[in-house]
């Protein structure tokens, strides 16, 4: 049983022996670094001998269904149990997953609750396992071994998420693999929190685990443990979540050795098999209903997290037949030396997400979705970049590309005469919260994120509006944590927390969900901070759809030079209870007010001073002026929006004190809008003429395509290159040695002006 697996008992693996040729680069192959024929083929392995006699034996599809329901049934619960027994705050929250593979490592079955894109990456370090580690004789493959990987080069969205792939064996043959995915946070990379907006090279990301053997007959290799430890800030939650992931796939191993004593490792084997290519046959039959056609859309990023920067993400999708080519080409370069990169498998995994919950959330939740997709990137680009650049914040341009493909989605659906979907603006996709790190009041370090990441408000539909602060795009089925829980673990505190903030909505005929706005001061430690790692302070992350507004821009608002414990014990009726009224009153005496970025680097806090941010809104649906005047009240009631915006956005009169609406003023004051708007119009060429420049501007630097997505700008307007351009690499200087060269300019002018003046 202890024996190395052979290649004949691999699905996937091929029968044929290595030749001499083949034996040898092998043996001498100085790095495995990840293998470009796995990474490159999102698509399903072909049916293995096995399957083929699996499948040829056990083809009845009512049973091969109580099959896949009763997996799925052990998935779930060992879901709950990562939820329920997970030491990190992203298990906690739902951010999560666990999952059933093939044999060859096709994702086939994933947990009804978590983070879909987690498994759907985890396919890839599989697969290397099964081609490099069986044959390998100093690792092999047994039952009992169980394998971790953490590097996104290899197959994960980014570094700061840790996965188990544990072999699963029946009769000494290998029939599947079980997984387990945490967002595990703290991964020793320059900055606590295990997303390091500041690492300006593939060292400063921290833990960069290519897919490596932990465990040996189900016992994890101390030795490992504590190496992985030693190279963390928080030992404890390392060594918990491995033990933790180690259950959930034992418990996986349990539930698909009971199915197989009840209905045979037959049909076991079909069934996972048959639930990827049915799931491949269902989408091409939905797409097939779709319109022929190519929709585009493009948006930018306003920040790379160090500097603010003009980042295009560019993409024209065309769906033919029973095909969709996703072609991201003229998306901006590649940064050689900032974390905003994403690779592509990390662009497909988020892609996977929207078709599994919001395009067809009864599809089962694996890599058949993808089959029918096509992929097209320049390479090396943002979306696709070098081996050697940085991806610990792929979020901030991976989130982008998966917006604007959610509105070229939207308009295909909206298409369809018959519709099973349900069409929705841009949901909010950027994580507005804070990551911390430093020493608790316990006296232990952690370093993390607090879960208002998963607050993002939901983009409005076509018959209704959005919800408020409902789920991430990545974790339809997720949590925020219970804010008195974290106040026991961690030492600060959300003096406001989670209030929806006003105004802070998509307008349109259907508004977006509203965001909320938080306020959190430090206290009960010496050595505690935060960080920011958002985009959207200057440029709106989401657009709206078919004439609704996206969402606002979103800036950190802080209150320094003040102890707001000690306000609150002498003066409380100072404090305000929103960030518009503490900015905009400034009624703590003595303290300094600041707006910020939403990227700032870590630093240390001091006691009782405020830091206040608000979570995103979804995009809204349609023209606001087409709104429903009764509902817009119902939102004033609610306190949702202030009377400017009634007017101003959504034209509605309306008595102040009874807030009865004037119909016929209503309609009077949307018609004399239109006709301002028709009066301000101007044939389509006449606009592009005032409109449209042949190249961008050079106040912001920008990066990516403007009409030729052939050619690409780095930076600056004479700065223009052919697309998939590597050299000379984009490489920005260190803001802080930005800023001393600016001070040092500055200074150098007023001793030249004083030489001047003798």
């Amino acid at each position: 049983m202890n024996e190395p697996v052979s290649p004949n008992t691999i699905a996937g693996a091929s029968d044929a022996p290595l030749s001499s040729v083949e034996k040898f680069l092998r043996d001498t192959s100085l790095f495995l670094a990840p293998d470009s024929a796995i990474m490159n083929n999102h698509g399903l392995e072909p049916r293995t001998a096995l399957e083929e006699a699996c499948i040829a034996k056990e083809s009845d599809p009512r049973k091969l269904e109580l099959v896949r329901e009763r997996l799925l049934s052990g998935v779930n619960e060992s879901f709950e149990m990562l939820e329920n027994m997970g030491a990190a705050p992203g298990a906690k929250w739902g951010d999560c997953v666990s999952a059933v593979y093939t044999a060859a490592g096709d994702l086939s079955l994933a947990s009804t609750g978590g983070v879909v894109i987690f498994c759907n990456l985890v396919q890839y370090p599989i697969k290397f396992v099964n081609k490099y580690w069986a044959n390998e004789p100093t690792v092999g493959i047994r039952e009992g071994d169980v394998f971790l990987v953490n590097d996104a080069r290899y197959g994960q969205a980014h570094n700061t998420d840790q996965s188990m792939m544990m072999p699963v064996f029946w009769d000494g043959k290998l029939v599947a693999w079980a997984g387990a995915t945490v967002h595990e946070g703290e991964n020793g990379a320059v900055e606590p929190g295990g997303m390091p907006s500041a690492a300006e090279q593939i060292w400063d990301e921290g833990l960069k685990m290519p897919p490596f053997k932990v465990a040996e007959n189900y016992q994890l290799r101390r030795d490992i443990v504590t190496f992985l430890q030693n190279s963390v800030r928080e030992p404890k939650l390392q060594f918990a979540d491995m033990k933790v992931k180690l259950y959930v796939c034992r418990r996986i191993e349990q539930r698909i050795h009971e199915a197989i004593r009840e209905y045979g490792v037959e049909a076991i084997v079909a069934a996972l098999r048959t639930n990827l290519e049915d799931t491949d046959a269902e989408v091409r039959r939905r797409l097939s209903e779709w319109p022929d056609g190519t929709m585009s859309h493009a948006w930018w990023t306003d920040g790379t997290l160090r500097e603010n920067v003009q980042i295009k993400i560019n993409l024209k999708l065309t769906k033919k037949g029973d095909t969709l080519i996703f072609d991201y080409r003229g998306s901006s370069p590649e940064f050689a030396n900032r974390s905003n990169n994403s690779l592509d498998i990390t662009v497909k995994g988020m892609l996977a997400q929207l078709f599994l919950t919001f395009v067809w959330p009864d599809i089962p939740r694996n890599q058949g979705v993808l089959s029918p997709m096509e992929f097209i990137f320049d390479t090396p680009s943002i979306l696709k970049p070098s081996f050697q650049t940085p991806n610990a914040q792929s979020m901030m341009s991976v989130f982008t590309a998966w917006s604007i493909a959610q509105v070229c989605v939207m308009k295909f659906i909206h298409q369809v005469p018959t519709k099973y979907t349900r069409v929705v603006a841009p949901w909010f996709n950027m994580i507005n919260t804070f990551l911390f790190g430093g020493i608790t009041q316990h006296g232990e370090m952690v370093g993390n994120v607090c879960a208002d990441i998963n607050g993002m408000g939901g983009g409005a539909l076509a018959d209704r509006d959005g919800q408020h602060s409902c789920a991430p795009i990545f974790a339809t089925m997720s949590d925020l944590g219970e804010q008195e829980f974290i106040e026991e673990e961690l030492p600060f505190l959300q003096l406001v927390s989670k209030k929806l903030m006003q105004d802070n909505q998509g307008f349109g005929r259907n508004r977006g969900g509203m965001g909320y706005q938080m306020i959190l001061a430090m206290r009960d430690s010496e050595a505690f901070g935060f960080m920011l790692t958002a985009i959207g302070s200057k440029f709106p992350n989401v657009p709206g759809l078919f004439g609704g507004y996206g969402c606002p821009t979103y800036p950190l608002s802080r209150i320094s030079g003040v102890d707001v414990f000690e306000v609150m014990k002498t003066n409380p009726g100072a404090f305000r209870y929103t960030i518009a009224e503490l900015m905009n009153e400034q009624p703590l005496e003595g303290a300094v007010y600041s707006t910020h970025p939403m990227f700032i680097r870590y630093d240390f806090a001091r006691r009782g001073e405020l830091y206040m941010i608000a979570q995103g809104t979804g995009g809204g649906y349609g023209d606001p002026i087409d709104r429903d005047p009764q509902a817009v009240i119902e939102d004033i009631e609610e306190g949702l929006i202030s009377a400017d915006v009634a007017w101003r956005v959504y034209r509605v009169v309306y008595d102040k004190e009874s807030l009865v609406v004037d119909a016929g003023a209503t309609e009077k004051a949307r018609a004399e809008l239109r006709r301002e708007r028709i009066a301000k119009s101007k044939p389509f060429d006449a606009f592009c003429k005032d409109f449209v420049k042949a190249k961008p501007g050079a106040k912001v630097p920008y990066y990516g395509s403007w009409d030729d997505p052939a050619m690409v700008y780095a930076g600056s307007p004479e700065k223009i290159r052919p697309a998939g351009q590597a050299n000379p690499p984009i490489m920005l200087p260190h803001p802080l040695e930005a800023k001393i060269a600016a001070l040092q300019a500055k200074l150098d002018a007023c001793e030249a002006e004083k030489a001047k003046r003798g």
